[in-house]
């Protein structure tokens, strides 16, 4: 099990355009340098969190902008625009065949299924209590800080 790390580079994306936004035009060569990122995933991401509606991007070198305030996006927001986990199968993905000959694999997504199923749950509730604000904000303080 492995979320892709598109997830964390959407989330540094966003962090990346509020921190530097006022500054300077945010570009996707921009972003690769900061995320160490190739710009063509970066397009590909910004693409796909301007589809969610979080983020504005003109072409060119118009830069990107969020599209709504940084305490109405969540995690989870980011998590469900970037497509890290595919939606039919869900976080955990099981092996296809146990054998049914066999007492455990006739039994084992019996047992394994709603667990699962759970600990996905927890993990897509503590992203959507987690707004990008919070990130943002940790972010800029330790900034100050150095």
């Amino acid at each position: 099990m492995q979320m892709t790390s598109k997830f964390t580079t959407a989330v540094h994306i966003i962090t990346c355009i509020d921190v530097f936004g006022e500054q300077m035009r945010v570009t996707s060569d921009f972003l690769s340098g900061s995320t160490g990122v190739n710009a063509v995933i970066i397009r590909n991401v910004l693409a796909q969190l301007k589809g969610a509606g979080i983020v504005n991007t003109r072409q060119g070198s118009g830069g990107a902008h969020l599209a709504k305030p940084l305490n109405e996006i969540t995690l989870y927001d980011v998590y469900r625009a970037v497509e890290c986990v595919d939606s039919d199968e869900g976080l955990f993905h099981f092996h296809e065949n146990p054998n049914a000959k066999c007492p455990v694999g006739r039994n084992i997504h019996k047992v394994m299924d709603g667990r699962l199923s759970a600990v996905q749950a927890a993990m897509e509730n503590e992203l959507k209590a987690t707004a990008l604000a919070d990130i943002v904000n940790d972010t800029k303080k330790l900034i100050s800080e150095e």
